[in-house]
């Protein structure tokens, strides 16, 4: 019968062993948690001035926003249709001077949510689009993003509800769809006209909430 050698564990290695590991996981969840942290931080700021730079061109004359706090309960009253998709409100000022509002929408598209940046003047004149983001197909409802479809919008009264027509020369309510792209321009029209509800509840209460 032959013998049974022994295993010898020598305890003080494996529990060095284990010591290590797990001080060196402990270093590398550290230090990607103070890179999370301090990208997270960076990220926050790119998003707010690119927010910010969005916001000064659709609505020019301003040189600082103040948000308005209670934009759900506004929505909610003045576009209670569209209140799903307005997502905030800024109120602008030149100087001590009130210079206009911009509004954030996010009506659907054909592809998915079409963010939608309105600018309205204190006049209650539209100073211009933009369009924050979108994911429509690429030369139809993509087309959204260029100027030539923005620049419609600007100068529209505010007052008038705008339609779309497919074709033909547009009235001052009116604008033109994108050829092959109507679901999106209606969206962004959508977009534009929730955001004329919440300008017009805005202007009535004399600014910020």
């Amino acid at each position: 019968m032959a013998n049974k050698q022994k295993i010898s564990i020598d305890w003080k290695n494996v529990i060095k062993l284990a010591v290590i590991l797990f001080v060196i996981t402990a270093i590398a969840s550290l230090c990607l948690a103070m890179t999370n942290y301090v990208t997270s931080d960076v990220i926050d700021q790119r998003n707010e001035q690119a927010n910010t730079e969005a916001r000064q061109a659709v609505l020019p004359d301003a040189d600082k926003f103040e948000a308005v706090d209670n934009i759900e309960a506004i929505a909610a009253a003045a576009a209670p249709n569209e209140a799903s998709i307005i997502k905030e409100a800024y109120v602008g000022y030149k100087g001590s001077d009130l210079a206009g509002y911009t509004v954030k929408t996010a009506p659907s598209g054909y592809g998915g949510a079409v963010e939608v940046l309105t600018g309205i003047d204190k006049d209650g004149k539209i100073t211009g689009i933009t369009i924050l983001s979108q994911s429509e197909t690429p030369g139809l409802g993509a087309k959204s993003t260029e100027p030539a479809f923005q620049e419609q919008f600007k100068g529209k009264d505010a007052k008038k509800e705008i339609a779309v027509i497919k074709s033909g020369e547009a009235s001052d309510n009116q604008i033109t769809a994108i050829t092959g792209a109507t679901i999106t321009s209606k969206a962004v029209t959508t977009g534009v006209n929730a955001s004329e509800k919440v300008y017009e509840a805005l202007a009535k209460e004399g600014g910020a909430q």
